[in-house]
C-alpha cells in the first residue's frame, strides 16, 4: 500500500476526517490496476474509490490492415491468462464475416475447451488466489475474533468435505502448506490437460480455426477426455459445500458483512457454449441461436431479465470515454451506420470505435487510467454493468431465462440445478444454485461472487459432460470432419459473443478490401474496471468499493485493506492478486472540505 504525503485543510463543522491509501499496484501478471481509497475510520466505511489501469495495450491500432485469418492467433496475445477465450471469440466473429458453419463436432470440440479453461480458471483463481483472502493465517491478521469464533464452529458440511470446523476450513487454504491449497494446485493440471487434448496448447490454442478445430477427433480423445473429466466432478463435490459453509459463515460472524461489495444489480452476460443444431453464426439469425446457447446471455438490472436477446445487447453497447486517456472520435466518419438487420448503429458502439491515446499525468478530478467507460444504453440511461466475476452473471442470467435443460444441469426460472453423476467414491450429487437475496431484494456482493464462482465449476463440469457425449455420438456416427472451408469476403462486418472466464466478451470486426479495417475486443475487465463516464457514474470496482463498511480489526496505521481486497477481488479482475504494500512515513490524516476533493486542493 503506497501512500503520498499530503497537506492538512481545514475542516468544517460536520466534516468528515479522511486517511487516503492505495494499492498499486495489485498485481498478478502485469501489475497495472491500482486502487485509490479515501477511508472514514471513525464511521468505519470506504468514503470514495478510484480505479486506475496504468498500461495501454492498443490492440485495436495494430489490428487494422492484417488479415482477418489472424485475428484470433493475434488477440489470443491479449492475455496469458484466457488467450483461448480471445480466440474462440474472435474465430466465433470470423466465422459470422465469412459466412462460416463449423461442423457439429468442431463445435462439440470447442465447448468442451472452453469448458476447461473455466473449470481450470476459476479453481486456480478460487483456491490458490482468492481463497488466501479467506485462510487462516489472513483471518488471524485481520479479524482475530473471526477466527476464535470459526475454531468453535462446526462446518455444515463437514461430511461432504472432511474439514470438521470452519477453521479447518480456513487452514487448508493457507497457501503452500493448506491441504485444499495444494490439492486445488495439483488439480488444475488435470483440467489443463483436457483443454489441451482438444485444443492442442494452453492458453493460446493451436488447433482453433475460423470454420471449426483441426483437432483429430477419435473416441479415444474423449475418453481422455472424460477421465479427467469425472476425477473433476468427484472433486467438485467436496469444492461447493466447503465454499457454502466458509462463505456462509462469514454472515454469521460479521453481521453486516453482506454489505461488503455490494453494488446494484447490474449484471452482464454475453452467453457462451454455442448448439451446433442451432448456431449458423448469421447475424440475421442472432437472436435465436443466441437464446439456445448452454449459457444464455442476458442483461440483468435490479435483478430483472431486461433482455437475452443478442442483437439488442450488441446495439445497446456503448464505449464512452470518461476520465480515460483517450481523445474523442466524435467527429470521425462511422464504419458502419447500420447492422445487417437494417438497425442504425451508434457512433460509440465499438464497429465505429477509434482509438485515440491521449497521455497525461494521472489527476483524479479529470483523466486518471487507461480504461475507458463502457456502458450498455437500455433506450433511457448508461448502464455500468458488471460481470459478477463472470459466473455471478452468468448463472443469474441463465436462470432467469429458463431456457437450459440437458439434464446434467436446468434452469429453472429463479435457479440452476446441476447433476453431478456417481463418480468414483461418491454417489451422485444435485447441486442447485439460487438466485441470492437479502431482505427481498437481489443480492450481488463479493461473497456471492465468490460463490458463484464454484457453482460454476459445477455448472461447467455438467456442461462438458454432455459435450463430451455429443462429441462421441457423432465420432461413432462416422461424422468425423471438424472444419469447413471458406472464402474472406473483400467487405463485411461481424461480432462474436462469448464468455471469458471472468465474464462478458465480444470482438467486433470491420474489413474492407479484404482485410481488417476495424478491430476491438472487449474483454471483461475494461466493464469491471471502467472509470466514471461523463456523467460521473463510477465503474463497479469503484462503485463496490465504495461505501463498503470496514469489518478489519486493525488499527489505521496497522490496516491491511482486507474488506477492500475482497471485493476487487470477487470480480477476478485479470491483473491482481499479489498485492504490494508500502506504509512508509508519508502517510498522514487529510482533513477534507469535499468528498470529491482527491489530491491537493
Amino acid at each position: 500500500m503506497k501512500t503520498s504525503p499530503k497537506t492538512e485543510e481545514t475542516v468544517p463543522p460536520g466534516g468528515r476526517e479522511l486517511v487516503e491509501m492505495s494499492w498499486d499496484p495489485i498485481t498478478r501478471i502485469v501489475g497495472s490496476l491500482g486502487i485509490y481509497c479515501k477511508i472514514d475510520f471513525a464511521n468505519r466505511e470506504v468514503a470514495e474509490c478510484y480505479s486506475t489501469s496504468s498500461i495501454f495495450r492498443g490492440y485495436s491500432i495494430f489490428m487494422k490492415g492484417k488479415d482477418p485469418r489472424d485475428a484470433h492467433f493475434i488477440t489470443s496475445r491479449i492475455c496469458g491468462i484466457c488467450g483461448d477465450n480471445h480466440a474462440t471469440c474472435s474465430v466465433y466473429a470470423q466465422n459470422m464475416a465469412y459466412g462460416a458453419r463449423p461442423p457439429a463436432l468442431g463445435e462439440w470440440i470447442i465447448n468442451c475447451g472452453e469448458a476447461a479453461e473455466y473449470m481450470f480458471d476459476h479453481n486456480i483463481y478460487q483456491e490458490n488466489l482468492v481463497g488466501v483472502d479467506y485462510c487462516e493465517k489472513m483471518v488471524r491478521e485481520t479479524n482475530p475474533g473471526v477466527l476464535a469464533l470459526a475454531e468453535n464452529t462446526e462446518a455444515p458440511h463437514a461430511a461432504d468435505h472432511g474439514f470438521r470446523t470452519i477453521a479447518d476450513i480456513m487452514r487448508s487454504l493457507n497457501p503452500l502448506e493448506g491441504e485444499f491449497y495444494r490439492e486445488a494446485l495439483a488439480m488444475s493440471r488435470v483440467t489443463r490437460e483436457m483443454f489441451c487434448l482438444m485444443e492442442g496448447r494452453h492458453v493460446h490454442p493451436s488447433t482453433l480455426y475460423p470454420g471449426g478445430v483441426g483437432t483429430v477427433a477419435t473416441v479415444q480423445l474423449f475418453t481422455d477426455y472424460l477421465i479427467r473429466l469425472t476425477r473433476y466432478v468427484e472433486f467438485l463435490k467436496r469444492v461447493v459445500p466447503m465454499h457454502d459453509d466458509l462463505f456462509d459463515f462469514f454472515y454469521q460472524a460479521l453481521p453486516g458483512y453482506e454489505e461488503v461489495g455490494r453494488r446494484r444489480v447490474l449484471l452482464g452476460c454475453w452467453g457462451s457454449f454455442n448448439d451446433p443444431e442451432h448456431c449458423d453464426f448469421d447475424y440475421r439469425t442472432m437472436s435465436d441461436w443466441g437464446r439456445r446457447m448452454f449459457v444464455t446471455p442476458g442483461v440483468i438490472v435490479d435483478g430483472r431479465l431486461v433482455t437475452n436477446d443478442l442483437v439488442d445487447i450488441n446495439l445497446g453497447i456503448r464505449i464512452l470515454l470518461g476520465s480515460s486517456y483517450y481523445d474523442d472520435w466524435a467527429g470521425q466518419e462511422p464504419f458502419v451506420t447500420h447492422d445487417p438487420l437494417g438497425n442504425p448503429v451508434d457512433i460509440r458502439h465499438p464497429w465505429n470505435q477509434h482509438t485515440i491515446p491521449h497521455p497525461q499525468k494521472r489527476d483524479f478530478t479529470g483523466k486518471y487510467s487507461w480504461v475507458m467507460s463502457p456502458r450498455w444504453f437500455d433506450g433511457a440511461d448508461m448502464l455500468p454493468l458488471d460481470t459478477g466475476g463472470g459466473p455471478l452473471a452468468r448463472l443469474w442470467s441463465t436462470a432467469l431465462s429458463g431456457r437450459v435443460d440437458i439434464g446434467y444441469v436446468k434452469a429453472t426460472g429463479h435457479s440452476v440445478q446441476i447433476n453431478l453423476p456417481k463418480t468414483a467414491t461418491r454417489p451422485e450429487k444435485t447441486l442447485e444454485w439460487t438466485i441470492p437475496t437479502h431482505n427481498g431484494q437481489p443480492l450481488s456482493n463479493a461473497l456471492e461472487r465468490n460463490r458463484a464462482r464454484s457453482y460454476f465449476q459445477a455448472y461447467a463440469a455438467a456442461c462438458a459432460l454432455h459435450f463430451a457425449e455429443q462429441g462421441l455420438a457423432e465420432v461413432r456416427a462416422g461424422r468425423t470432419q471438424t472444419w469447413t472451408p471458406f472464402e474472406v469476403p473483400e467487405e463485411a462486418i461481424s461480432c462474436g459473443f462469448t464468455e471469458a472466464v471472468r465474464g462478458l466478451l465480444s470482438h467486433h470486426m470491420v474489413i474492407r478490401n479484404g482485410k481488417i479495417a476495424n478491430y476491438h475486443p472487449y474483454p471483461p475487465t475494461p466493464w469491471n474496471a471502467s472509470v466514471r463516464d461523463p456523467y460521473g457514474t463510477p465503474g463497479p470496482y469503484e462503485d463496490a468499493v465504495q461505501n463498503t463498511p470496514i469489518f478489519e480489526e486493525n488499527r489505521p496505521e496497522d490496516f491491511k485493506g482486507i474488506d477492500i481486497m475482497r471485493t476487487v477481488r470477487s470480480f477476478d479482475p485479470c491483473l491482481p492478486c499479489g498485492v504490494h504494500m508500502y506504509l512508509g512515513g508519508g502517510k498522514e490524516l487529510r482533513k477534507l472540505h469535499s468528498p470529491h476533493a482527491f489530491g491537493p486542493a
